[in-house]
């Protein structure tokens, strides 16, 4: 599954713990953990999806940069304005998935300046392939 979101010159991308989407129209300086606004998440999609309670692969692309990490997803998601990310045990609402690898402050900074320039970000969301016990 997939949605998209856009940047937004406010954004800073440093909030150690966590990141967020919301599908507000604009960031004020003091959301540093928003990297993407107008986020078109489709709720009862990501909810059926979180279901699960499994790891999950995303991937976060903007103008061609890449980054993509691995969280466990939150059953209890319910939030149709705003989806966290975080990496901590944390979890309400608005958290889509919990115990991620990064946070907002370490993802790339290519990706973090792109998205301050307004440039249009393309999540994409999969499971996460099974490690073997061999």
């Amino acid at each position: 599954m997939h949605f998209h979101a856009q940047g937004h010159p406010n954004i800073k991308g440093t909030h150690k713990n966590t990141f967020e989407f919301t599908k507000a129209d604009h960031v004020t300086p003091a959301g540093d953990c928003i990297i993407g606004i107008n986020a078109n998440y489709d709720l009862d999609e990501l909810k059926h999806f979180a279901q699960n309670n499994a790891r999950c692969k995303i991937t976060l692309i903007a103008d061609g940069t890449t980054e993509t990490l691995t969280a466990q997803t939150n059953p209890d998601f319910h939030d149709d304005h705003e989806l966290v990310v975080r990496i901590g045990e944390h979890t309400d609402k608005r958290t889509f998935a919990f115990r991620a690898e990064k946070s907002a402050k370490y993802l790339r900074r290519d990706l973090i300046e792109k998205l301050k320039t307004g440039a249009k970000i393309e999540i994409h969301i999969e499971p996460a392939e099974q490690q073997r016990n061999e």
